[in-house]
């Protein structure tokens, strides 16, 4: 796990570097290698045992399902080119699932579980990918107010439409890992102890993007507002369990799957 972990983290930082700088083939062929180590730092991770889990990982699967999804989109949209900042994320992601292992993960209770953590990895990314979207959106944008160079050459009626697609996809996730987590805690009879701060915040999550998503259809939300809303989605659903896992994992020091 160790050297596709830091050579994945080397190359994101490479591509950091050229991205700011240049484009073309070579980029291309540089982002999809530095993928594969670090979808190959990750496989090693969760298949040799003991495996283990927390919240470090979790922020690496993020990385790489955004970045992956945004190297599947420059292919089909040439014009937008890699973002150097998109780039930069993947390394301290790397790099920091290297630090924070997590914890070791028991013997499941059910073995539909892992389908309720990849309906929760997917969410992240599809969320993740819908905030950089919109984090693009803002720049341009901004870039066309103030009379300048855009940062993307694809319209910003197109971006817009891609950002709310992601949107989508992520609340209809989001929604299928809450279903998956609560029919999950009453098979195993956990239900009393379903609600936790990781619920709640990801709960939270789920209503902000009904309302975006509601207030879009209904009233044709966009600009600030709608990437505010994205943010804020964005943020809670992070601390939903991401940020409780790193309370439990660093600083008292305890696990939890």
């Amino acid at each position: 796990m160790v050297m596709p972990a830091l050579g994945a983290a080397v190359g994101y930082a490479a591509l950091a570097a050229w991205a700011r700088r240049a484009a073309g083939r070579g980029l291309d062929m540089l982002l999809w290698a530095t993928l594969a180590l670090h979808a190959l730092a990750l496989a090693t991770g969760f298949a040799v045992p003991p495996v283990r889990f927390g919240f470090a990982p979790t922020l690496s699967v993020t990385a790489w399902l955004v970045l992956a999804v945004y190297a599947v989109e420059t292919r089909l949209y040439p014009q937008m080119g890699v973002r150097w900042p998109l780039a930069l994320l993947g390394a301290p992601a790397v790099l920091l699932a290297l630090l924070f292992p997590g914890t070791v993960v028991p013997a499941l209770p059910s073995p539909w579980l892992p389908l309720h953590w990849s309906l929760g990895f997917a969410s992240y990314g599809l969320l993740g990918a819908a905030v950089a979207h919109g984090w693009m959106m803002q720049r341009t944008e901004a870039s066309i107010r103030a009379g300048g160079v855009q940062p993307t050459a694809l319209p910003l009626l197109a971006l817009e439409r891609l950002t709310f697609r992601f949107v989508a996809a992520a609340f209809a996730l989001l929604t299928l890992t809450l279903l998956a987590g609560w029919v999950f805690a009453e098979q195993l009879g956990t239900a009393a102890r379903w609600i936790t701060h990781k619920t709640v915040f990801t709960v939270l999550s789920w209503v902000v993007l009904a309302v975006l998503l509601w207030g879009r259809w209904r009233w044709g939300w966009r600009g600030r507002l709608a990437v505010r809303m994205l943010y804020a989605a964005g943020a809670l659903l992070l601390l939903g369990y991401v940020g409780s896992h790193f309370v439990l994992e660093v600083i008292l020091r305890r696990g939890a799957v």
